[in-house]
């Protein structure tokens, strides 16, 4: 199949994800396209790999993704009367094959509405690209947070109070679009990319891949993230029962102590890997409240928003 073919099976299967998606996902929320023409190096992909995407789409139900060529983000605005000014943008986790869209997409983003915050669910491209299945995550989640920032007078942001939120996968891209700001992973492709991709805050929930070479078994913290001052402050949530990654958290805990960076981890002792939103009996389960009382006493959750970190707010 040469390249030009390629490209217009491509182009067929943007145009097809983006009308599934809108119906299955957007519901009563906008959508927005992140990439208004070409997606960064998706021309580039082999017509075996686009097939395996196009096929994966149709495994698409509305709490779990498949297969993303048109990455997004969908829009949760935090209701008139509670909504304070800061916003979250929401990276599912799974382990970048797959985006576990609804416990830790939607239902996040219904709980950041409820203590006032608006939340954005970013659909990045899964499955994995080669040869660095990291990056193009990375660009979809430097352009959504570009977006937000240029629709902040819009929608009453306040541009120092943007963050990311993410678990697994998602909490890795979170650590990794909070040490690569700096990095320009894409040509600009309008106004939106003059405006910073750094967020004033990262939440990353059993962040996956923080060790050595993105290897989970490993016992060291992965050299590649870039740890400095102006690493944005950090709320980090894992259980001692998840592999290496409590440590990992523990190490990335240290590294931004070391750059005096304000930081907090938690880490419990049960719980493991995937609980997102859900309750359990593991004290894992209190984390969003703690999160909530760490974005008040930092400032980025106004004192006079909902201050309850459970997700019916002030109504319960």
């Amino acid at each position: 199949m040469t390249r030009s073919i390629v490209s217009q099976f491509i182009v067929a299967a943007i145009i097809a994800f983006s009308m599934f998606t809108t119906c299955v996902f957007a519901a009563d929320h906008e959508r927005v396209l992140l990439w208004p023409q070409a997606v960064p190096g998706e021309d580039r992909l082999d017509s075996e790999f686009v097939a395996k995407v196009v096929a994966a789409e149709k495994k698409n139900v509305p709490d779990r993704v498949f297969g993303v060529t048109a990455p997004s983000m969908t829009v949760y605005p935090a209701p008139a009367e509670r909504a304070d000014g800061a916003a979250v943008l929401v990276c599912p986790g799974g382990a970048y094959n797959v985006l576990a869209w609804g416990h830790e997409g939607s239902e996040v983003a219904e709980w950041l509405n409820s203590i006032g915050i608006h939340a954005f669910v970013l659909t990045y491209r899964v499955p994995r690209r080669k040869p660095d299945f990291t990056l193009p995550p990375l660009q979809d989640a430097q352009r959504a947070l570009r977006l937000i920032r240029a629709r902040a007078h819009q929608m009453r942001i306040d541009n120092k109070r943007i963050g990311v939120l993410g678990f697994s996968a998602g909490g890795n891209l979170a650590v990794n679009v909070g040490t690569r700001y700096d990095e320009q992973t894409y040509n600009p492709v309008d106004d939106a990319d003059l405006l910073s991709c750094r967020p004033d805050f990262m939440v990353p929930v059993y962040a996956a891949y923080l060790g050595a070479e993105g290897d989970d078994r490993t016992e060291t913290l992965n050299p590649a993230l870039k740890i400095d001052k102006r690493t944005p402050p950090a709320f980090l949530v894992v259980t001692q029962d998840d592999k290496n990654r409590g440590l990992h958290s523990a190490l990335l805990f240290a590294e931004l102590t070391k750059a005096r960076v304000p930081a907090e981890v938690h880490v419990y002792t049960k719980g493991g890997h995937g609980y997102g939103m859900r309750p359990s009996h593991n004290a894992v389960s209190e984390w969003p409240a703690r999160c909530a009382d760490w974005l008040l006493s930092m400032g980025f959750l106004q004192a006079s928003a909902p201050q309850s970190g459970d997700r019916s707010g002030s109504d319960q």
